[in-house]
């Protein structure tokens, strides 16, 4: 699956946004905003040291200068009363800075998720299992690791976005407004809507967003086509209201932006975010495109996928090998 246009722009905008970079654009902020603004970031000190004592086993250092960003979104809301990958997403920038590939993973795939080191200092045997459990094993580390075996592509930065965060940036901006052609109920995530147009807050966003069982088909790719959705409106809402070049609306967007992230050493700056939105920005019209991992429904596992191989494959190659992704895959 694959789209360019206006809604690949969309998605892309919002990991910026996820990352903090808008503050780059906040130059009239402040130093002190700007130092707390910062200090709110969270470094992933422990999945740099998890990557490291497993260096030996991780891919090869991508094509020149190409880089892959690894967007994790955490969910606390799996019933599990523990932290489960939500969304993620690789964004791949090509080493010539004329495209950016967002390949979005399914987290009901099927994979071997290996033993990881777990919140207690134990370790995690290997499993067979769906593939965002392993966030759940061992956080950041564990989900790199287990993408980076199913695609053999190097991960070289990454960033956790906390969904408990989002439900504070959704009413930082004042609501998003959506409207259901009929009503929709999902009460293992407490999503209750009846047909007509909505105004969302924070807790609404987030049910709405994480909605899926008794919503559409009750499929993940479904699931992904609303959150795309939702955060396509976001961001129009917060762009057409001038949030971006007023310091007063913006300063509380940026700091329920910032509170919400972690990230691996290389970006837990501003420095470095406003350096990586510079090269994003760059990319020119039509160069951007997203993707999902190309997947079939798992034959023995209802409710459940695998790898639609050779057609994966290639696409992993492809992105190994920095060259353009098929339009349709």
């Amino acid at each position: 699956m694959s789209v360019h246009t206006s809604r690949g722009h969309r998605v892309l905008w919002w990991s910026l946004l996820a990352f903090g970079v808008l503050l780059a654009i906040a130059a009239g902020t402040a130093l002190w905003a700007f130092q707390e603004l910062e200090g709110n970031i969270r470094t992933d000190h422990a999945a740099t040291r998890e990557l490291e004592a497993h260096a030996a086993e991780r891919p090869a250092a991508g094509v020149g200068p190409a880089r892959n960003i690894l967007v994790i979104g955490e969910d606390w809301g799996s019933g599990t009363g523990n932290a489960r990958s939500d969304t993620v997403l690789l964004l791949h920038l090509s080493g010539d800075g004329e495209r950016v590939d967002a390949l979005n993973v399914p987290r009901d795939i099927v994979v071997d998720i290996p033993g990881c080191r777990t919140p207690d200092g134990e370790t995690s045997e290997p499993q067979h299992a769906q593939f965002n459990w392993a966030f759940q094993f061992g956080g950041a580390a564990c989900t790199i690791r287990t993408f980076e075996q199913l695609t053999d592509i190097r991960v070289d930065h990454h960033v956790v976005v906390g969904f408990e965060g989002f439900a504070d940036i959704v009413d930082a901006a004042g609501g998003v407004e959506v409207e259901l052609a009929e009503p929709e109920h999902d009460p293992n995530v407490g999503h209750d809507l009846g047909a007509g147009r909505h105004r969302l807050d924070g807790e609404q966003a987030l049910a709405y967003v994480r909605a899926r069982v008794f919503v559409g088909d009750g499929s993940d790719l479904n699931r992904l086509l609303r959150q795309q959705d939702f955060l396509g409106r976001l961001y129009e809402k917060v762009t057409s209201q001038g949030t971006l070049t007023n310091p007063a609306r913006l300063y509380p967007l940026l700091a329920a932006v910032t509170s919400s992230i972690t990230t691996d050493p290389g970006l837990d700056s501003l420095e470095a975010l406003a350096g990586l939105v510079a090269d994003l920005r760059a990319v020119p019209d039509g160069g951007v495109t997203f993707h999902t991992v190309p997947t079939v429904p798992h034959p023995e596992r209802p409710d459940r996928l695998t790898l639609d191989r050779p057609i994966a494959d290639r696409v992993f190659a492809d992105l190994r090998a920095d060259r353009p992704l098929p339009e349709r895959v």
